[in-house]
């Protein structure tokens, strides 16, 4: 499936409002901020340099910190330590990481994404703190149809299908602006049992 980046997490790990439309952005938008990203980038860059070459600590192997990469274009070389990655299972908020914890998915991410539990899913934990998830591997889904209701008590929406409760995620029914009582199109993994469901559709009555 692919990338959704204006569903993807932010620097600061929330992703944009599902209900507003996303503005398009110009090309010299687009320069601006990838040219404030490379820059923001060199600037931590050069203040590990300053902290390496000030520091009292004992002789390291430069080599040690640096990874060599051969390319069409040449040899590249970058920090050994480009952020952390993490693979793991999506169960419908967050992604279980194979190194045992849970990370929690931005809603508005995994609702434009249409990530069904059991889903594999990359994360990527860049060296500034900034959480990037990606889908890159897709479980086999089924599509249900199904009645919106929510939780009198809770607020929680859910999808009742053939006598089941599918729990959803709030920010689908608010990309959708759904209300109690309208038809919703779910996705399910096809062959596993599931709790929660992806809101593939929203079919408003009013």
């Amino acid at each position: 499936m692919p990338e959704n980046l204006p569903a993807q997490s932010t620097a600061d790990g929330n992703a944009a409002d599902p209900g507003s439309e996303p503005t398009p952005a110009t090309a010299s938008e687009t320069k601006l901020v990838i040219a404030q990203k490379l820059i923001a980038n060199l600037r931590e860059e050069l203040a590990n340099l300053e902290r390496l070459l000030s520091s009292d600590a004992e002789n390291v192997n430069v080599d040690d910190l640096i990874i060599r990469k051969e390319t069409d274009d040449g040899e590249m070389i970058g920090p050994a330590s480009d952020g952390k990655m993490v693979e793991g299972v999506f169960d419908g908020q967050h992604m279980i990481g194979s190194d045992g914890k849970q990370y929690l998915v931005p809603p508005n991410y995994a609702s434009k994404s249409k990530l069904v539990e059991g889903d594999i899913l990359k994360l990527t934990i860049a060296p500034n703190g900034t959480f990037l998830f990606k889908q890159i591997g897709p479980i086999e889904r089924k599509r249900i149809m199904g009645i919106l209701v929510r939780d009198e008590h809770t607020g929680d929406w859910k999808v009742v299908s053939d006598g089941k409760k599918y729990n959803i995620l709030t920010a689908s029914v608010t990309f959708f602006r759904g209300s109690p009582g309208d038809d919703a199109v779910i996705l399910l993994p096809k062959s596993a049992p599931s709790k929660w469901a992806a809101v593939e559709n929203i079919i408003r009555k009013q």
